[in-house]
């Protein structure tokens, strides 16, 4: 099972140097995870091509809702934040080894919780992950 990080599913809804490689990784997973924080993070990157002009607002809306069909259609295995999954990601973040953000170490508590393999495009999410021994695939 593999849980999707946002970087994944941006390239997958949004034209992307990335996106064939994202098209084909959704694809051929059956129900891949998601959470509701990759759902929050996708509509802030919709958000922020409107702003930058990189998108049309009802391109965006678009998206939005052929998302929103995925998730109603159970493309997507929906994981709920947990308290264990901020605990995980407090502890990795007190450990001072890595340059990993909060939203991403809240990403990699989930699929690690799981035990998913993390697929991201992120480099920086992905080299936090190895060292954290999370497998990710790209």
């Amino acid at each position: 099972m593999i849980y999707l990080d946002t970087s994944v599913l941006v390239a997958y809804y949004c034209p992307e140097p990335l996106s064939r490689q994202a098209e084909r990784l959704v694809r051929s997973t059956v129900g891949p995870a998601i959470s509701d924080l990759t759902e929050v993070e996708l509509f802030s990157a919709l958000a922020r091509k409107v702003q930058a002009r990189a998108l049309h607002g009802a391109d965006a809306a678009t998206i939005a809702s052929e998302f929103r069909g995925h998730v109603d259609a159970n493309l997507y295995r929906r994981i709920e934040l947990e308290r264990l999954h901020f605990r995980q990601a407090n502890t990795w973040l007190s450990r001072f080894t890595t340059p990993l953000r909060t939203l991403d170490a809240l990403h990699l508590a989930v699929a690690a919780s799981h035990d998913f393999d993390l697929a991201t495009f992120d480099r920086g999410l992905a080299r936090a992950a190895r060292t954290l021994g999370v497998k990710t695939i790209r």
